[in-house]
């Protein structure tokens, strides 16, 4: 592997499982959360919500997946690690009734980060591309703060895809387990967002009901806060930090469920 680029605030170290590494940015104390990035990577934004996490009283776990971690957003790097994703093994960016492979090395992280940092157990949020790998990993008992940020698999190119939640049935029926038990997770989308059809939203609260809090942010023509059409990235690179804009109370609410769940 070769060497990772700092982050401010963070500490970096290699992280194995079952023969796969990846470069895990810790960062803070206490209970642990870990933060998965959207595409193209660990951008300037996705280390900022990282920052605002450690200063709630946690620790952060970020692993880089995919990009270069410090590089900021543009088009074309986040139109290269699209495709990156797309061929790569490790994701399965259309697949209906199964997670991608990463989960499984992500659930071994998130164990790790349990392990390390103690407390009921860890948060996580998955944005875009990753958004619905918090879905798959609160399928295990150590995940008690799932949040889906933009859950962009499988991407909606038929009419199954848009409804569709990149979750295998047993891991589901874990999921609706976990929601009886009382752990709710939390799920963020810009109503005109293409890459978050509205029947994805649909299908968690069908099937999860009272067990999943859906937060769905108008980016509509004439919205009041003048959203645009293409916004995305809800706490990251489209959030505008002003108390009252629905952004911010998005990331506001982020933050109070990882409270809820592992402090209070």
């Amino acid at each position: 592997m070769t060497k990772s680029p700092p982050i401010a605030g963070f500490d970096v170290a290699p992280f194995t499982h079952d023969g796969f590494t990846t470069p895990v940015y810790w960062g803070g104390a206490g209970p642990a959360v870990v933060v998965i990035h959207e595409i193209p990577g660990i951008t300037p934004a996705v280390a900022d919500f990282a920052r605002r996490v450690v200063a709630e009283g946690f620790t952060v776990a970020m692993p880089s997946l995919l990009g270069t971690p410090g590089k900021p957003l543009t088009a074309a790097y986040a139109a290269r690690q699209m495709v990156m994703s797309c061929v790569r093994r490790e994701f399965a960016v259309l697949a209906a009734r199964r997670s991608s492979p990463i989960t499984e090395h992500l659930r071994a992280l998130c164990r790790e980060a349990h392990a390390r940092c103690g407390g009921p157990g860890v948060g996580v949020i998955g944005m875009c591309l990753t958004g619905n790998f918090a879905l798959s990993l609160m399928a295990d008992e150590v995940v008690m703060a799932p949040v889906l940020s933009q859950p962009s698999l499988p991407l909606a190119i038929t009419k199954k895809r848009r409804a569709a939640l990149h979750l295998s049935d047993d891991e589901l029926a874990a999921v609706k387990r976990r929601t009886a038990e009382g752990c709710r997770l939390l799920a963020m989308r810009f109503t005109h967002d293409k890459l978050v059809p509205p029947e994805r939203f649909e299908t968690l609260r069908r099937e999860l009901g009272d067990g999943v809090e859906t937060l769905e942010i108008d980016s509509g023509p004439n919205n009041p806060w003048g959203i645009p059409r293409y916004a995305h990235s809800v706490v990251t690179h489209d959030l505008v930090d002003e108390a009252g804009h629905p952004t911010r109370e998005a990331l506001d609410r982020v933050l109070a469920l990882f409270r809820e769940r592992l402090l209070d």
